[in-house]
């Protein structure tokens, strides 16, 4: 039933990747398709198997934004080939940081209340995606300027308002019913209420007429057009896609530090902080393997996918719910235009639900504390706002390196650094002052 619902929170990656990587990046549609669900589908069988781990991978959203953009943009000097080949490299020095230990230094390094902050910041994060996905959150633009359609554009606080969307727009209607109907399921302890609401909440979509097959359905899959090492590793030496790798690097690491964190404890593996601790260890070494394996197969980077969380919500706790999920994943080669037929309104009122579940974690949080409630304050709120959790990990830690600094300093609080705090301090000020705050 977890694994169901993992599945059904995370099926539209099977759609929405390959939309993204062949905006102008030359891949072909089919290609992208086959390497999600099989990149998907294997790594996550992987991660249950061998780390007994309730997380899902899958290609992040987010990291394949800025994968087609880094190409798309570049004129020409770069192709798909050589992103590809920046992602495998990527996934190849979180190998060697994993190996060494170094990227399980952070669960040790990093306060428990930033942890706590991060769970929380991922279910506003969740939430904020259902709400985005549904059309139940809204934005209304009055800019002063022309502004190009489908393109990243800045513009001014007084040009733009989050509204909620129109009530007569049939998917507003049907998240709203679906929340009502997950919500009712699980006040009566109905198990598998989220799996339940979302599956009636299609049904009542499919009588509104919302639900339709596409034509020219293709149910057998054309392993053909599977592209497998298709890297060129000669555009590495290039200084643009240095960049890329770097972007690739940092973005991933403190999104699957987030992940990781905000499942386990969710999942209550963190409650025994010493087997916590290890299970994640190892979560992460599959994870940066999985980085690598997705770009052989022909995807951008594979990562923990936060909606694993409603899999955990509906009691997922062991490999069972990854396994799950991932035999799903390769069944839908087979099933594509089922798994299409899930509106997104259905997934979105279970990620908002879900984002109920992850925000309890704020009752860990000392906030009498400014040392750390400052920097989980930052935490929490940069995720969904910014709408990267990258971002809230990042200033997170920078501001408590800071704040517990200044404390001890001054001889007003006690908080102690890990040395391992003050390297991550200097690389988000190097990733923001050489890279930028894009990807």
């Amino acid at each position: 039933m977890a694994g169901l619902t993992t599945f059904m929170t995370m099926a539209y990656i099977l759609a929405v990747n390959p939309l993204i990587l062949t905006g102008g990046t030359g891949m072909n549609w089919e290609s992208v398709f086959l390497a999600t669900a099989i990149g998907a589908g294997v790594m996550t069988i992987v991660m249950g198997l061998f780390v007994n781990f309730p997380v899902a991978l899958a290609p992040g959203m987010g990291l394949n934004a800025y994968f087609a953009t880094v190409v798309a943009t570049s004129q020409g000097h770069f192709t798909y080939q050589s992103a590809l080949a920046a992602v495998f490299v990527s996934g190849i020095i979180f190998i060697i940081l994993t190996v060494t230990k170094v990227r399980q230094l952070l669960l040790v390094a990093v306060p428990d209340n930033i942890k706590h902050a991060i769970t929380v910041g991922i279910g506003l994060f969740i939430t904020i995606i259902g709400m985005k996905n549904s059309g139940l959150l809204a934005v209304a633009v009055s800019s002063f300027k022309d502004i190009k359609a489908g393109a990243f554009t800045d513009v001014l606080g007084a040009e733009t308002v989050f509204h909620m969307g129109s009530l007569k727009d049939h998917n507003v209607i049907l998240v709203i019913i679906g929340l009502l109907l997950i919500s009712a399921l699980m006040v009566l302890r109905v198990r598998g209420a989220i799996l339940l609401g979302m599956l009636g909440t299609t049904i009542i979509a499919a009588f509104m007429g919302d639900v339709h097959m596409g034509k020219d359905v293709k149910w057998a899959p054309d392993f053909s057009q599977l592209t497998l090492f298709h890297f060129d590793f000669a555009g590495l030496l290039s200084t643009g896609i240095v960049t890329a790798i770097a972007t690739f690097t940092f973005v991933e690491l403190f999104d699957t530090f987030g992940t990781m964190v905000g499942t386990a404890t969710r999942a209550g593996i963190m409650n025994n902080k010493e087997e916590g601790n290890r299970r994640v260890g190892k979560a992460m070494l599959f994870d940066a393997i999985g980085v690598s394996f997705g770009a052989a197969v022909g995807t951008s980077t594979v990562t923990a996918y936060v909606e694993s969380a409603a899999g955990v919500a509906e009691g997922g706790r062991t490999g069972l719910t990854a396994v799950t999920t991932g035999v799903c994943f390769l069944i839908a080669l087979f099933l594509a235009p089922i798994a299409a037929l899930i509106p997104a309104s259905a997934t979105a009122a279970a990620l908002i639900v879900v984002g109920v579940l992850m925000v309890q974690a704020i009752r860990q949080i000392d906030f009498t504390d400014f040392v750390v409630a400052i920097p989980a304050f930052l935490t929490i709120v940069l995720m969904p706002f910014t709408y990267n959790i990258a971002n809230g990990v990042s200033f997170g830690i920078f501001s408590y390196v800071v704040l517990a600094t200044v404390g001890r300093l001054g001889g007003k609080s006690k908080h102690k650094v890990h040395w391992l705090m003050w390297v991550l301090a200097v690389l988000i000020v190097a990733r923001y002052a050489f890279i930028g705050s894009e990807g």
